[in-house]
């Protein structure tokens, strides 16, 4: 069995939990490193498939959300008051222990230890940097209170080895050192540190494919062979040329405890004095995992541009919440973390879209939800309250139970997010609700399955099969079915020959979901047909489908705005000519008073009813309205 390799995007845990976000664009200060710094082995790379803008959005729409919600903590009332104090009495505000204009050194040590006490070896001091002013904007190289250091290290043998690198940086008052053992140089009130690791982590997984017919694969032989070693998931150090210190500049008489949540994982407090530390911010936030590369024996040596800069408040909440973890998190962060590829897509449209572009698009999106909605709750209500099924197709309800339950295998079978895969079967439990709604479905308890189960019944319903609509879906399905039986059968065996599959289960799966993308819009055409054998629309959803087709439209805009596959452009594009043709039926086909409406009701009935309480009125009066029938009040 061969192997086909594609690279996991989850992150391993940093020990100090400080893997947080960049203050500058770095992405355009990436280092160029030579050949030596890709894999040795070449893998093959699989066509990375375009991110969904709408996760993208969605992505932004989520961190906007964070935003406010951490500004609603800082609109709070007083803090509480603390038990442990006496009589209950509030606690007291703390200050920052480096004031405005603070004259400090920043020390910068790489090493291999977690823990750093190695003061006196020079070749662990990266850099050191003298005289920086706390809050000062207007120094350095650009005026801008910025200072770059650059310097290519040796990488280690143990780091070649999936071993870890750390940094320690340390902020001391002008004149103090960081070296608890220098006597009447250190002063802990005076010394800042914080540590995080350099190296990321990145899992590699290996899927066994091959052609079903040959056995054959198009495999690297090298990767066959690492999959075979190091098993189906492979752990990677990976390295980033770039990172910024950020030293936040900020004042605020924070209070131990109320400190709102993702800010009180930066706020240290000291234990005597209560006071807080100045808050030192490791910033990669621009750091795309496009630009991290592994760490392996042939690279000797790691560049690295760390990048010294002051930060706001209000920008250090930013990258807080950007940074903030999913709600999803307490699921398991390997299952349920938004992957790298979509924080990717995130920052590339934060850094590549227009503004006003960008600015349309979140406002668009907005209103996409709003729509998508109230078409969710219009459909809801629309077949909770059907009385009739004249002029619906139900086997194209059918047929979409099938189609949702191919779509949550085939995700289940690839691993999907797990978000993803709790939409799509919330989306299969409503399609099996709309089925009791289309069929009288009955347990039979005389004729169980292997005599233990009860046997599920399904039967049209009257309204269905009276009419002349069920001769008219089991026609137009018919005609349907010699279009798509050959192309079905011409696709699976494209499926077969040409791609390779875990195993005949995932052949089944993956063709039927392919098919399904590619064609399953044909299945909305036996409404069509019916419209058009019974010259009518009245009996349509017409609600939910205009909110659906505001959404194809805006689909539609972002397809050809935002770069995204061709075949999900093509896909709304034949959706809006479906639905171009239910608005040309709805147009030739006029409001005819004869024809039963959504509510099972029809205009001729109102009228008759509206004559005879005119003919009863003469001799007696009309009867109140409290005195309808309880059928008669819904539908008024």
């Amino acid at each position: 069995m061969a192997a086909q390799e594609t690279e996991a995007t989850q992150q391993s845990t940093v020990s100090n939990g400080e893997v947080s976000s960049n203050g500058a664009a770095a992405s355009d200060q990436v280092v160029q490193t030579d050949a030596t710094a890709q894999d040795p082995q070449q893998q093959p790379q699989q066509q990375q498939q375009q991110p969904n803008a709408w996760q993208v959005i969605k992505g932004v729409l989520f961190r906007i959300f964070i935003i406010w919600a951490i500004s609603s903590w800082f609109r709070r009332g007083p803090s509480t008051p603390d038990p442990n104090t006496p009589a209950g009495a509030p606690r007291v505000p703390s200050r920052n222990l480096f004031p405005k204009d603070t004259l400090m050194d920043l020390y910068v040590y790489i090493s291999e230890n977690e823990v750093f006490s190695d003061f006196n070896n020079t070749e662990a001091l990266f850099w050191f940097q003298r005289d920086l002013v706390y809050g000062d904007w207007t120094t350095g190289e650009a005026g801008d209170g910025c200072y770059e250091h650059y310097q290519e290290l040796d990488t280690p043998e143990s780091v070649q080895q999936n071993g870890s690198l750390y940094i320690h940086v340390y902020f001391t008052k002008s004149g103090f050192h960081p070296d608890p053992k220098r006597k009447g140089q250190y002063r802990r009130l005076a010394t800042v540190h914080t540590t995080r690791m350099m190296n990321k982590f990145k899992r590699r997984k290996f899927l066994k494919t091959k052609n079903l017919l040959t056995g054959e694969t198009e495999a690297d032989p090298e990767m066959i062979k690492r999959a075979e070693s190091h098993g189906p998931v492979e752990i990677i150090s990976h390295w980033h040329p770039n990172l910024t210190i950020n030293m936040v500049d900020d004042h605020t008489a924070w209070v131990k405890g109320s400190v709102p949540p993702p800010l009180d994982q930066h706020v240290k407090f000291d234990a005597v004095s209560g006071d807080y530390y100045p808050i030192v911010y490791f910033n990669d936030y621009w750091n795309l995992q496009k630009d991290y590369y592994p760490i392996n024996d042939t690279l000797k040596t790691l560049p690295l541009r760390l990048t010294y800069c002051p930060l706001s408040l209000w920008r250090w909440q930013l990258y807080a919440a950007q940074n903030a973890r999913s709600p999803w998190n307490f699921l398991g962060e390997d299952t349920y973390e938004q992957s790298d590829e979509d924080q990717d897509s995130v920052k590339v449209a934060l850094l590549e879209t227009n503004p006003y572009l960008l600015g349309l698009t979140i406002v668009v999106s907005i209103v996409h939800s709003i729509f998508e909605f109230l078409a969710f709750k219009n459909d809801i209500q629309f077949w909770n309250s059907r009385q009739s099924l004249e002029g619906l197709s139900v086997r194209s309800i059918i047929f979409g139970v099938f189609q949702s339950l191919v779509v949550l295998l085939y995700i289940l079978d690839n691993e999907t997010n797990f978000v993803v895969q709790v939409s799509v079967f919330i989306g299969l439990l409503i399609d099996f609700w709309k089925i009791t709604k289309v069929m009288d479905v009955r347990l039979d308890r005389e004729n169980k399955i292997a005599g233990i189960f009860p046997r599920l019944v399904f039967k049209d319903k009257s309204t269905y099969v009276e009419s002349s609509t069920k001769i008219y879906d089991d026609m137009a399905f018919k005609y349907l079915s010699w279009l798509l039986y050959p192309l079905f059968g011409c696709y699976a065996v494209y499926s077969l020959i040409y791609v390779e599959h875990k195993g005949w289960y995932s052949w089944v799966l993956s063709m039927l979901y392919g098919f399904l993308l590619t064609f399953g819009f044909i299945t909305m055409t036996p409404q069509l047909f019916i419209n058009y054998k019974m010259k009518s629309v009245a009996h349509l959803p017409w609600r939910m489908l205009t909110y659906k087709a505001l959404n194809t439209f805006i689909d539609d805009l972002f397809a050809f705005v935002i770069k995204m596959p061709m075949m999900y452009r093509i896909g709304c594009l034949r959706d809006d000519v479906v639905f171009f043709i239910y608005l040309y039926q709805r147009w030739i086909y006029r409001v005819d008073p004869n024809r039963v409406n959504e509510f099972g009701t029809s205009g001729m009935d109102h009228s008759k009813e509206n004559s005879a309480q005119a003919a009863e009125g003469e001799t007696a009066a009309p009867a109140a309205i409290t005195d309808k029938p309880e059928e008669e009040k819904k539908n008024d």
